[in-house]
């Protein structure tokens, strides 16, 4: 199991770490509540997953991993239908819990576009309907496809069982464009499932957990005339492909699809203070339990469609959109234990052991503490947690949900501690090696981790197993059938025939299985079958795309978003070794360079330099090049752009874009983006105020222009 660790007192590894573990967590739980319809924890329990997910992003948004469940849309389609891909992919939302989360996102969207008045920008407000997401497709004003979201690419086609419900028109009325995608969510009332429920149980029936999971069962049915006794309803909110669009707003398109049949919801308003968005969030809060369908939030859009054009998309979610969720639920028990896990990193993690408590349908038995400070109540910055409040064995502690597994301890009921109560001493050694724990000092800020880390390295079982977890996980070398149970058995091995200590000793598994006597296939578990299978899917990465590569090597810092960055910048793994390398000697301009790409700091580049001067890491990355060859990254084309293969650093104050949209428009172009200037930059863009870096490009002759040059430069 992936540690967890907080959001006040988190480092870069630790992150990347809990990360994983999240997105293989949510990514089980879509699976069980898309494609299953047969979820594990409510909604509220996810949303603590998602949430901190979330929440970490935030703090390290060079970590984001592509399986982001901030980035994941549904699951999979279940195959009982025929598919269908969206012309248009169904998009996720990113969720928020706070007021300050909200103030935050009407804040990013002004900084993205820029100098624009407060209060000129308005949002639409309305209810999180939660049912199941449906795209409904109309040609020539004609009902011809219904499809659920699925992973947001393909869904399932459902027409048939959509045709039974009542409140979905079949047919358009004339003025309606010939093509003509309406998104929304299917329901059911809570009136019609508490009805169904009493039937079910009249009739000696097994009865249904919740309207939600009923309404989606009750349309993937095979047989329609089910479909059609269930009393779906149905919420129209947005739109895919449409030959012409009615309105440039998203409250007027919502007009819109009401105006030809479709129910929107009453609730909905347009609003331009976040003030007046709070203040409709909990008058729709209020009304919660008054309404005759379930809500689990309320979304946030910016109306103005051109608006919404400029702001995009970050991976499968838009900037012109969020949830404000309500909130997730806590409990009262009593902490008995603390015990220590032992990550890939080497972080020891305490998590506490708890009486069981439910806490949102779900039994709750273990919940996170963190690190030392967040025992001791101090936070990431040294400020008090919880007042200052320690936590101890015995306490009486409020758990709040923020995990499947592991949730979180916020507080402890300090009237309720026992006069002989103890603070807990954080351990000095491993737990698993006993080689010495310490607190790294950052030799540049002298600030101390807040994280204990084991310091034994691959001598410490657990850290050299977690690592061989992370290199076949599903983001880096992605091998299918070598999970934890495998790595535990080979790792534990005594037979050198069978023994995996290292990454290339998977590689060389099956060559050293041809002349053994201990045949896998005769082991327990394992089978003629299931081997021949495991070598296939070990062969089959013996090439392996460069930003899993070096995701793989689980360098300290290095998570999927700046393995990608590393990727980019060098293109092919010899550069990318020769320049780490180099980058080890003093004055090198390897290190220069390093800390030159836009995204990469000192940090980062310091873990991956000091990764590379470690013998024992060098030799089993050689090792592994003699099994597998990471494939170059292939450029942006940039056909036809001028500033193609280019080095572009942007600087001053930016008024004619922002710089995200700047750096985000010059890759797309081919270009790379730099944070600072060298010989080997090809332009320097300059805004107003540009200083030092202005200076240095004129000094060093390197090609210079203002916003409106660079604009006539790449075509607008």
């Amino acid at each position: 199991m992936t540690d967890i660790k907080p959001v006040d007192a988190l480092s870069e590894a630790d992150a990347v770490e809990e990360l994983a573990f999240l997105a293989s967590e949510l990514a089980r739980h879509d699976a069980l509540y898309h494609g299953k319809d047969d979820p594990e924890i409510s909604d509220a329990d996810y949303d603590a997953l998602k949430r901190r997910n979330g929440e970490i992003e935030a703090l390290f948004p060079d970590l984001v991993r592509p399986d982001s469940p901030s980035g994941k849309v549904g699951s999979a389609p279940s195959g009982l239908f025929q598919q269908v891909t969206h012309t248009r992919p169904m998009l996720s939302l990113d969720n928020v819990f706070s007021d300050e989360d909200v103030s935050d996102f009407i804040a990013s969207v002004y900084r993205f576009l820029g100098r624009l008045p407060d209060g000129s920008i308005a949002f639409t407000a309305e209810p999180k309907i939660d049912g199941l997401s449906m795209s409904l497709r109309y040609e020539k004003r004609k009902l011809v496809t219904a499809a659920t979201r699925g992973d947001g690419t393909t869904g399932e086609n459902v027409t048939a069982n959509i045709r039974t419900i009542a409140e979905i028109p079949q047919t358009l009325p004339d003025g309606a464009p010939d093509v003509v995608e309406v998104r929304g969510e299917v329901y059911m009332a809570k009136s019609d499932f508490l009805a169904l429920n009493a039937q079910m149980e009249e009739e000696g029936r097994q009865t249904y957990v919740n309207p939600r999971n009923t309404a989606a069962g009750s349309l993937r049915q095979l047989d329609p005339t089910i479909t059609a006794t269930r009393k779906l309803r149905f919420f129209a909110y947005s739109w895919g492909q449409m030959s012409e669009m009615p309105s440039d707003t998203q409250s007027g398109m919502v007009g819109a699809l009401k105006g030809w049949g479709f129910p929107v919801n009453p609730l909905t308003q347009r609003l331009t203070s976040v003030a007046a968005i709070l203040d409709h969030y909990r008058q729709i809060g209020l009304t919660r339990p008054e309404l005759d369908y379930d809500i689990d939030g309320v979304v946030y859009k910016v109306d103005d469609l051109v608006l919404q054009g400029r702001l995009g998309f970050r991976s499968r979610s838009p900037r012109w959109a969020t949830a404000h969720k309500f909130p997730a639920e806590q409990a009262f028990t009593i902490l008995t234990a603390i015990d220590i896990q032992v990550g890939r990193t080497g972080a020891l993690t305490p998590v506490a052991r708890l009486v069981p408590v439910t806490v949102g349908g779900v039994v709750v038995t273990n919940a996170t503490l963190h690190n030392e400070d967040y025992i001791k109540g101090i936070g990431n910055a040294g400020q008090p947690l919880r007042e200052g409040r320690d936590i101890r064995i015995g306490d009486t502690v409020i758990v709040q949900r923020a995990g499947d597994v592991i949730p979180q301890i916020v507080d402890i009921v300090e009237e309720k501690r026992e006069a002989d109560s103890a603070p807990y001493v954080f351990p000095k050694t491993c737990p698993v090696c006993g080689s010495h724990a310490v607190r790294e000092v950052n030799e540049k800020t002298g600030k101390v981790d807040s994280v204990t880390r084991c310091t034994g390295g691959f001598v410490c079982r657990a850290q050299a197993v977690e690592h061989l977890k992370h290199f076949v996980s599903r983001n880096a070398f992605d091998i299918e059938g070598f999970g934890a149970k495998q790595i535990d058995f080979f790792f534990a091995s005594e037979d050198q025939t069978l023994s995996i200590r290292t990454a290339p000793d998977i590689f060389t598994l099956e060559e050293r299985q041809q002349g053994s006597l201990s045949k896998l296939e005769n082991i327990d578990g394992f089978g003629k079958v299931s081997v021949r299978k495991l070598y296939e899917a070990i062969n089959e990465r013996r090439q392996v795309a460069l930003p899993r590569f070096i995701y793989a090597l689980g360098i300290r810092h290095v998570g999927e978003t700046t393995a990608k960055l590393l990727a980019r910048s060098y293109g092919s793994y010899g550069e990318f070794d020769n320049a780490m390398r180099a980058a080890g000697e003093p004055g090198a301009e390897a290190w220069d360079d390093l800390n030159r790409i836009d995204g990469i700091g000192d940090v980062v580049a310091r873990a991956i330099v000091e990764f590379y001067k470690e013998d024992r890491n060098v030799a089993v990355v050689d090792r592994l090049l003699e099994q597998v060859t990471p494939l170059d990254v292939e450029a942006p084309s940039g056909e036809g752009s001028p500033v193609a293969g280019k080095t572009v650093v942007f600087t001053g104050s930016l008024e004619k874009f922002t710089r995200d949209e700047a750096k985000a428009r010059a890759e797309s172009l081919g270009a790379k983006v730099a944070g600072s200037v060298s010989k080997k930059t090809d332009i320097l863009v300059a805004g107003p105020g540009a200083g030092s870096k202005l200076d240095k490009a004129r000094e060093l002759g390197v090609q210079t222009m203002d916003e409106d040059e660079w604009l006539a430069l790449i075509g607008g």
